[in-house]
């Protein structure tokens, strides 16, 4: 099938590349000139193993194509995937649609025959019907048919996401058009995927619910784990216990910092905006906002403890500052909000991340990126695992310290509790 990607971040790109790989003729189009050029050299804007072999694979093969030109794209494709940002309103709640928006007007200039324009962006409920409407002012709907395809993808593991996914969700009415986007994800089907055809608007709201879902299991983990830490439980072992019930499952119960990243953060706030434009209370979810939002003060504290409150020129290192491995995504890291804290009660602070320095600490006081974990731990009075990459966890710390007395506070518990007293280190760890 021949499809066009309107937007080439991270859904857009993958979805792209992943289509593409599957036999499908693919243009990503992108406003962004100097990224469409880039990905025309297979220079990748975002870190996401194994994106980039497949950009190339594909590109060569002649499957895969990137564009500037939109009114091309869209006249040259039967489907039409909006995969833009839908980001948080500055200073708000609800989500920022007006990339949306502007894609279905350029869309509607530039339908020439029938067209099955996709919502993959991650959009409040009724945000197809805008759409629809938008278009439909100057064309007539014979001629088009908007329908709700959202993603799963986890950064990170994004490309196995799509080709081994747990579920397909189609939201649209139409047997034609969900007979060809049926067609269109059978490789990925006939693999075992779950294909659910329910109406545009379950669909959206499928995606908003199984985000909200997920974070609150991890703000519930966490809130059980600083519960431990005052009973001496080892909150590995309520993880394992709960999640040994097949009802509960045991994913998404580690606990650690707070969520962040480009979805869980937006996504809760967004549903929670749509919640009160129909007048629906959704208190629960309310209270994750609010807990996932106190959870990096609340280990700012438990930093300022460890170090007996005595901050200024203690030497700390971060191993690892996006929200999660394999992504070089810093949006709401919790390592944005407590690097500046501790700073400013005078720390001296240095980090070392695989996927290189940051821009969000350039111009912090008193905090540098090292190019390697020894360089940034070696002098280090305290050491805070804060990201579970993979280069972490198996660090021989006695042997590339210079401090013999350092401290360290691994908050994705990536190390062995009694190992850490057996080598006689000054271990601190979450829920345990």
């Amino acid at each position: 099938m021949k499809l066009c990607m309107i937007g080439t971040g991270y859904v857009g790109l993958v979805s792209g590349v992943c289509f593409a790989d599957i036999g499908n003729d693919v243009i990503c189009v992108d406003k962004d000139v100097n990224k469409i050029n880039n990905l025309k050299k297979s220079i990748i804007p975002i870190y996401e193993p194994g994106l980039e072999e497949l950009v190339k694979k594909n590109y060569k093969a002649g499957r895969l194509s990137f564009t500037s030109d939109l009114s091309k794209a869209v006249k040259c494709s039967n489907i039409i995937f909006i995969c833009v940002g839908t980001p948080t309103k500055k200073n708000k709640i609800g989500a920022d649609l007006s990339q949306i928006f502007s894609a279905a007007r350029d869309i509607r200039k530039n339908i020439n025959s029938f067209k099955i324009i996709v919502n993959k962006s991650t959009v409040p409920v009724t945000t197809g019907d805008e759409v629809e409407k938008i278009i439909s002012k100057k064309i007539k709907k014979k001629l088009f048919s908007v329908a709700s395809n959202p993603e799963f993808l986890r950064e990170g593991e994004a490309i196995r996401d799509f080709i081994y996914p747990d579920r397909i969700v189609i939201g649209t009415t139409e047997k034609k058009v969900s007979k060809i986007l049926k067609q269109l994800y059978s490789p990925l089907i006939s693999k075992g995927a779950k294909y659910l055809n329910t109406t545009r608007r379950s669909a959206e709201l499928i995606k908003y619910a199984s985000n909200a879902f997920l974070a609150t299991k991890i703000t519930y983990i966490n809130e059980i784990a600083n519960m431990c830490e005052k009973l001496k439980i080892n909150v590995e072992d309520i993880s394992i216990g709960m999640g040994l019930d097949n009802r509960i499952g045991g994913r998404f119960l580690r606990a650690g910092p707070a969520y962040g990243g480009s979805c869980f953060p937006k996504d809760t706030r967004a549903i929670l905006d749509t919640a009160s434009k129909f007048k629906t209370n959704l208190s629960l979810i309310k209270s994750v906002i609010k807990s996932n939002e106190n959870r990096s003060k609340l280990l700012t504290n438990r930093i300022f403890k460890i170090l007996n409150n005595k901050l200024k020129n203690k030497r700390i290192c971060f191993l690892g500052v996006t929200f999660k491995a394999n992504t070089d995504d810093m949006r709401e890291s919790s390592s944005i909000q407590m690097i500046p804290s501790l700073s400013k009660k005078g720390a001296l602070i240095n980090y070392y991340d695989p996927t290189g320095e940051k821009k969000e600490f350039k111009n912090i006081k008193n905090v540098k990126y090292k190019s390697s974990i020894k360089s940034a731990c070696f002098s280090s009075d305290l050491i805070i695992i804060h990201t579970e990459w993979n280069d972490f966890k198996s660090i021989n710390f006695k042997k590339i310290m210079k401090n013999k007395n350092f401290k360290l506070f691994d908050m994705r518990n990536i190390y062995s509790h009694e190992k850490m007293i057996k080598d006689k280190i000054n271990y601190f760890s979450i829920g345990r």
